[in-house]
């Protein structure tokens, strides 16, 4: 199951530097509002082997008139709901803040992992000074810089060791499937259509949330777990938590599944979202198919699907190697191709090429192609294996790996996809030295 990290505290403690440097990025993900531009604080962290995502709240509340404090507290409440470890990040050269108070109340009344960051503490003195935070009532201090980056490591070492090791044991062999995509692009009449009931209604009590919820589905020769996490028809009063909440659980619904089947709306075409949601699929190495819904509405008009194929694989550039299928999840027309897509995902997801087998050809394609000589050392690549990973990863032991530029190692999985079939599935290259 993914994990969900959330930082919280109030704002100018150091929320976005402390997010960039856990996950390495410079940016964050922007996606358009009806004209605003907002920060999309999500990215992937990969430590000591294991990934989690880690969520910005603070990227997701837009201040407006409305009393601070009271923000403040739904972004710590919608934290609270949906993560399962909470980073509470407070500024030492400020001391306790009454919002720091009013954070601390509501964190010290949960029962999940709550950890205490200190964060701009980079001398001495400051160490002394983050003390004051014992105060808080909430254990522990972690203190660091995140503009250094001291201190994180230990932080990490600590948020790891708080997943409960991934139990094995609830690994049925069986796929799961999730559906993802923008609201409204009909991923519940999808879910409808394959198991043939409305099981999506959710009970008009505001403030309802629902996890997701995994759906066996076992007819015409199929048999996987649908997650479903269509959750969330209330009305909001506040839009800003309705699209939080969407981006949470297709953050979940990918994170605890094999395949994703993205939706796109084929009225409106492929939106910058649509991108960010299958760039996320990506980096959580998730096998991926592309369905163009409602297209029993264009049909008549263009009907050309290749021209459709060519605008949606230029925007994913440069993971191309994907299925795309044209549904209509009202009429039915074509699910079960969709089905018969994913589950060849699935299996290319799984696929282990035999060490022998992988050398023989590769061995011939990188004989064809040299890695280009760096700085006049000439690089030379002696013995391919695949990892045993859960996701296709392949190491390339080599004289200089530090030399192998980006373009060679996309040479290396154009290859590995055109004599293996890996469609669907993102492909992780690594050099390693021999």
């Amino acid at each position: 199951m993914g994990n969900i990290v959330a930082i919280v505290g109030r704002p100018n403690v150091g929320k976005s530097t402390f997010f960039n440097r856990m996950t390495e990025s410079r940016h964050a993900i922007v996606d358009s509002t009806s004209g605003v531009t907002r920060d999309r604080h999500y990215g992937q962290v990969v430590w000591n082997g294991r990934d989690f995502t880690i969520i910005d709240t603070g990227g997701y509340i837009i201040n407006s008139d409305d009393i601070f404090e009271e923000e403040i507290r739904k972004q710590v409440i919608l934290a609270i709901e949906e993560c399962d470890v909470i980073l509470f990040l407070v500024d030492v050269t400020n001391g306790i803040t009454d919002l720091d108070e009013t954070i601390a109340t509501l964190l010290r009344k949960i029962d999940k992992p709550v950890m205490l960051v200190v964060n701009k503490v980079d001398n001495p003195g400051r160490a002394y000074d983050a003390n004051v935070f014992y105060k808080l009532g909430l254990g522990e201090l972690y203190n660091v810089s995140s503009i250094n980056g001291s201190g994180t490591g230990d932080l990490l070492d600590e948020v790891v060791g708080l997943f409960q090791k991934e139990d094995e044991i609830e690994e049925e062999d069986l796929p799961k499937i999730a559906v993802v995509g923008r609201p409204n692009v009909g991923k519940s009449s999808l879910i409808n259509s394959l198991i043939g009931e409305e099981r999506n209604i959710v009970t008009p009590v505001s403030g309802t949330t629902r996890d997701s919820i995994n759906t066996r589905y076992s007819k015409f020769n199929h048999d996987f777990f649908l997650v479903d996490t269509a959750g969330l028809r209330k009305k909001s009063k506040v839009k800003e938590d309705l699209e939080f909440y969407s981006v949470m659980r297709s953050i979940r619904a990918i994170e605890s599944s094999d395949v994703c089947l993205l939706m796109l709306d084929a009225t409106i075409g492929i939106e910058s979202q649509d991108v960010n949601i299958f760039h996320l699929i990506e980096k959580s190495k998730k096998g991926v198919v592309v369905l163009v819904n409602k297209w029993d509405l264009i049909e008549k008009e263009t009907g050309s699907v290749k021209s459709f194929e060519e605008v949606i694989r230029r925007k994913l550039e440069p993971f191309v190697d994907i299925p795309i299928v044209f549904v209509s999840a009202l009429t039915k027309q074509r699910i079960h191709k969709a089905l018969e897509e994913v589950i060849k995902v699935y299996e290319n997801r799984k696929k282990r090429i035999p060490t022998s087998q992988l050398n023989e050809v590769m061995q011939e394609v990188i004989q064809a192609n040299h890695p280009p000589a760096e700085k006049g050392k000439y690089i030379q690549i002696k013995y391919v294996t695949q990892l045993p990973t859960r996701s296709p990863s392949f190491a390339f032991y080599c004289n200089l790996p530090q030399y192998i530029k980006d373009p060679y190692k996309r040479y290396l999985e154009n290859k590995i996809r055109q004599n293996f079939n890996f469609t669907g599935v993102p492909i992780q290259i690594y050099m390693r030295k021999k």
